[in-house]
């Protein structure tokens, strides 16, 4: 037991120092360097973004966010306020990942953050799978979930920059290829049973964010993303890092979707057998987008989670980077030594 000033007594570990009411960070026994949870395997991964992308984070109010903010730079400076526990530490922690970019350590816009995945993407999906068979409804959900898309996939980007002229020549051709490719699948599906318009929609998120992402993130195709070493050393950008981290979000963000836009067309069509459903037909949207919002609940986290956040690459890897390939060279590294980076979300 330790007695601080005005005779304030704190419980705290040997060595911790209380000064100005604040006591050691190392005193938490928490390490905020790295994720509560193992990295390395998926159910750590799972963990860990089910906090992040905990739909409840949405509704942190600012100063909440400022305070979660706060706390965090505490840390990070060696000293937290007398009296934090650890568990408060790591909810502090959270929310801060859910809110802040990673690289740049920026509020992230409400919209962008992955805790608003759920809410935004139940309402838009549950949309498209509801008003699918008019040409004007295609349209104009497709251009509501790829903008959507592209603010998420802009928000969350590796930390670097992007100029207004290229993030609007990117957003106008995800948003058209995406709505021409839904309209291009409408018009092949008339041909086809009406049991099969209804995935119409899920072959159109497929292909849209195969395009929609990479366009978006088009400068990291074209001059890398930032790799550090092993002690967090900045080696350079990787091209090669960009061509493999770009990839894995799109195959997470497509697994994100799909078990809701292949199931609920079962689902719909089994509603609208029931007398309840042939009296109140309107109430098969609002039961599309529940169901839409229950999977998602799950999926977004456990997709996320797919492959590591702070993904790797091998310097042999990397020779055609040449300035990050010489730099790492120049730090005493091998071709077996791992580089690590950003993916992104």
């Amino acid at each position: 037991m330790a007695t601080g000033k005005n005779g304030v007594a704190s419980s705290v570990s040997a060595g911790a120092i209380i000064e100005n009411g604040m006591v050691a960070a190392t005193s938490l026994g928490v390490d905020l360097s790295k994720p509560r949870w193992s990295q390395e395997t998926y159910a750590g991964r799972a963990r860990h973004f089910i906090t992040i992308t905990n739909p409840l984070n949405v509704l942190a109010t600012g100063s909440q966010l400022e305070e979660a903010r706060t706390l965090v730079k505490q840390y990070e400076s060696g000293q937290v306020p007398a009296g934090t526990t650890a568990n408060r530490m790591w909810g502090a922690k959270h929310l801060y990942d859910s809110a802040y970019h990673p690289d740049t350590g920026e509020k992230m816009l409400i919209f962008g953050r992955m805790s608003a995945q759920v809410p935004c993407n139940m309402a838009i999906t549950g949309a498209m799978l509801t008003f699918y068979k008019t040409i004007p409804a295609t349209v104009f959900w497709q251009w509501a979930n790829q903008t959507f898309n592209a603010l998420v996939n802009y928000t969350n980007r590796n930390g670097e920059s992007m100029s207004t002229q290229k993030l609007a020549t990117a957003y106008c051709a995800a948003t058209g290829t995406a709505t021409a490719t839904a309209l291009f699948f409408n018009y092949l599906s008339k041909r086809a049973p009406p049991m099969a318009v209804r995935f119409v929609p899920a072959v159109a998120v497929c292909a849209a964010n195969s395009v929609n992402i990479p366009l978006m993130r088009i400068d990291e195709l074209q001059e890398g993303i930032e790799v550090v070493n092993a002690d967090g050393q900045v080696v350079g950008k990787s091209k090669v890092a960009a061509t493999k981290a770009i990839p894995q979000v799109i195959m997470a963000r497509i697994s994100m979707a799909m078990p809701p836009m292949l199931t609920a067309p079962f689902l719909m069509r089994y509603m609208e057998q029931k007398a309840m459903i042939k009296k109140s037909p309107w109430l098969l949207a609002p039961i599309q987008i529940l169901y839409v919002g229950f999977c998602l609940t799950f999926t977004t986290p456990l997709c996320c989670a797919i492959f590591p956040q702070r993904s790797s690459v091998r310097l042999e890897q990397i020779t055609g980077d040449v300035d990050a390939y010489r730099r790492g060279l120049e730090l005493g590294m091998n071709g077996k030594d791992k580089l690590f980076f950003n993916k992104g979300l």
